[in-house]
């Protein structure tokens, strides 16, 4: 009797996890059985199963935090706002991809399987509380990514970007696992709790664990996609289907922010000295890179990816200020931004049609003329993105730049306004063209109705919370109070 009610206890916390790959698992079953013309069951039973997750973490709100699995799995409050940010934005990948998927054969249960494991990973990786288990959830997300981006079969481009990051990704997770050894090999333990416990006994060895952290902070510089471990990122933007650039562009930054989080804010709390330069190293060159090369893109994918590699930049402002009201800006930030991505190319994949993609900035010539509405939404998303008043960008912008300057970092806030500044001119070139330009051609927008509610609505959220941002902040304070 006590071992039953000991297995339940230990397995109640990750009960979102288990529900979520019984769910795949059901959608590859159902998906066998499904006709083509049917498709559409499997796509709904895609976005129920992320919503339903959501639901299943959102009714564990406010419990205490729970070490389970003999150390492997944490659910604490940080983990479980997260994970309800990347589980809503994965199902709104699958509503704004779905017109998209069906033009071009994409819609089929692999493209749904892939994405959900994929989401399992970041579950694993959000919850993770020993090197294995964030490995592990690592892996599993990297490895359905790779497939994902692959899946467009005809598509030599795909093929391409796929093969760059699987190669680039393999040396990726191969330093991230040899830091992860060294630190094993410094204090002694997988389990973050014991290790962060060794470093800040000073019972590590220093030499070592200084080694260690050179190679795991640059395997989380690649997953951000901040310089100089960014190559990837624009050419899988660009290169994979826009759907699978969404998918990518989104709900995975959760996850990596909670990767950062676990590994350095926790594990390595004892060694900030060390990790802190190093994040002002990425977050100068990622500010600075990002930014000035975005200009220069007519490829509107392309020149997100850059604006990616920015505002990466911004998000480490919040992280390297080793601070709980820098860690609860840098995690406002990130969901707020990821609420933005999906805006953006959510009203991409509302202008690209069957044999048309909408990839081009030309592409957005006279919106307005054609939709003043969804010219406004793109405005809305743009202005975001560029940290224009009175959008949220703007004030996750300020709480980041604030947590940096509070830690003694002036000149940096005043680098990275600099940069800001610089990054409007080519988020406002996309306003220009859509409001001072004439259409050309007679290019009709194409969305479902479901997907264009969903892009209204994300569009006043943005708007609102950059009105009202105290509710979402002070849920992130308290998220992050209550994990650290």
């Amino acid at each position: 009797m006590n071992t039953a009610t000991f297995s339940l206890l230990t397995i109640l916390p990750a009960i979102p996890e288990i529900a979520l790959l019984l769910l795949v698992c059901g959608v590859l079953l159902l998906d066998l059985f499904v006709s083509e013309r049917d498709k559409h069951v499997t796509f709904w039973l895609a976005v129920g199963s992320a919503l339903g997750v959501a639901g299943l973490t959102a009714a564990t709100l406010g419990n205490p935090s729970v070490v389970t699995f003999g150390g492997l799995f944490v659910a604490d409050p940080m983990s479980q706002v997260l994970k309800i940010g990347a589980l809503v934005a994965v199902a709104m990948t699958f509503i704004y991809g779905r017109r998209y998927l069906e033009d071009r054969g994409l819609m089929r249960g692999e493209f749904f399987s892939l994405a959900l494991f994929a989401t399992l990973g970041m579950l694993v990786m959000i919850s993770a509380n020993h090197f294995l288990t964030l490995y592990l959830g690592l892996e599993l997300l990297a490895l359905s990514l790779y497939a994902m981006v692959a899946l467009q079969r005809d598509s030599a481009r795909a093929t391409e970007a796929a093969m760059k990051y699987f190669v680039l990704g393999a040396l990726a997770s191969g330093m991230l696992l040899y830091g992860m050894s060294m630190l094993y090999g410094s204090t002694g333990s997988l389990e973050l709790n014991r290790v962060a416990d060794a470093i800040m006994r000073q019972q590590a060895n220093e030499t070592l664990a200084a080694f260690g952290l050179v190679f795991i902070v640059a395997g989380i510089a690649f997953k951000l996609g901040a310089v100089p471990f960014h190559m990837w990122v624009p050419d899988i933007y660009h290169g994979a289907s826009t759907p699978a650039t969404l998918f990518i562009a989104s709900a995975p930054k959760i996850a990596a922010f909670a990767f950062v989080m676990r590994l350095l804010a926790h594990g390595m709390e004892g060694m900030i000295a060390e990790w802190q330069p190093m994040l002002v190293m990425l977050a100068v060159a990622s500010l600075a890179l990002g930014n000035l090369v975005a200009i220069a893109q007519t490829n509107i994918k392309r020149m997100l990816a850059y604006s990616t590699i920015s505002h990466m930049g911004f998000l480490l402002l919040g992280i390297l200020s080793a601070s709980q009201i820098g860690y609860s800006a840098g995690m406002f930030y990130v969901l707020t931004y990821t609420l933005t991505t999906l805006g953006a190319f959510g009203v991409i994949l509302l202008l690209a049609r069957s044999g048309f993609e909408a990839e081009e900035l030309e592409d957005f010539r006279g919106l307005n003329q054609r939709s003043r509405w969804h010219a406004f939404v793109m405005l809305l998303v743009v202005f975001s993105l560029a940290g224009i008043p009175p959008t949220v960008g703007f004030f996750a912008k300020l709480t980041v730049l604030q947590a940096a300057f509070d830690a003694g970092f002036a000149w940096l806030v005043v680098f990275a306004v600099l940069m800001s500044v610089i990054g409007a001119f080519y988020y406002l070139r996309v306003v220009k063209l859509m409001y001072m330009d004439a259409p050309v051609g007679e290019m009709p927008l194409v969305m479902r109705g479901d997907a264009r509610v969903l892009l209204s609505a994300n569009a006043v959220a943005v708007l609102i919370l950059g009105i009202l941002p105290a509710p979402l902040l002070n849920l992130c304070a308290r998220a992050i109070a209550g994990s650290f």
